[in-house]
């Protein structure tokens, strides 16, 4: 009786690490999940989302293994991101972080911002004002923000939000993207520290193709930030349904 009960303890323990090991190579070379923190990305993304990160989207790099070891340069397999997709990448700041923010100039790009207004190549880049983006402030007041659908030259579109035209980053200098490098934005204009500052003073600054870890794909969960898990009762009606399975564009 003893010896079976040992074998079947031997048993689970085998599962369990051919579990976490099938686990850590599917999280490692094809889907990863992640968290929204901060509101960099809103209205694309809202704090209380996790998505899937395809890993394979770019290639793989040490930063697509856990902890980042330094045991290859480059990418393998890599393939260069499309303008417009939502990628999570290390930022070079210290090489460890994760952000998460849209691809907007590739290699070569010269980009700019004037009165709020995106140009890429010195050409403006086509927006059109929508309908105000509506949230609940942390006084508990409901508040109105303009927010537009920007176009890239290659077609693609998303919504950002623009408060006004009078902060720092809403005029800059122009920025010419170095070879291997990308610029990343938030949606957020207003309320993202990305390639428009950089690394020197703390910000993004232009991100080395090695440092992306992957394409974010699709939401898989949202929850409202009011709720907190100890609270496991409310669970039900805070998750926010109607984004789930929603892909990222």
């Amino acid at each position: 009786m003893a010896s079976r009960s040992k074998g079947g303890f031997k048993e689970t323990i085998k599962t369990v690490i051919y579990a976490v090991a099938i686990a850590m190579v599917f999280r490692t070379f094809a889907f990863e999940p992640f968290n929204i923190p901060s509101r960099s990305m809103v209205p694309t993304l809202l704090v209380g989302d996790f998505l899937f990160v395809s890993k394979f989207s770019y290639g793989y790099s040490r930063h697509s293994l856990p902890f980042s070891p330094d045991l290859f340069g480059g990418r393998v397999l890599q393939s260069a991101p499309e303008r417009g997709d939502v990628a999570v990448f290390k930022t070079p700041l210290d090489n460890e972080t994760d952000f998460i923010k849209r691809v907007i100039g590739m290699p070569g790009d010269r980009i700019q911002m004037r009165d709020s207004v995106l140009y890429i190549n010195d050409q403006a880049v086509e927006r059109e004002r929508v309908e105000d983006f509506e949230y609940i402030d942390g006084t508990g007041r409901l508040r109105f923000i303009p927010q537009y659908r920007e176009i890239l030259p290659n077609g693609r579109s998303y919504l950002t939000l623009d408060e006004s035209a009078r902060r720092p980053l809403d005029n800059t200098a122009v920025y010419t993207v170095p070879k291997g490098h990308y610029f990343m934005m938030g949606d957020n204009r207003d309320n993202s520290t990305d390639s428009r500052v950089s690394v020197r003073n703390s910000g993004v600054g232009f991100v080395p193709a090695e440092n992306l870890v992957g394409r974010a794909d699709v939401l898989f969960f949202s929850i409202d930030t009011d709720f907190r898990w100890w609270q496991i009762w409310n669970l039900v009606t805070n998750i926010r349904y109607s984004r789930l399975g929603d892909v990222i564009e």
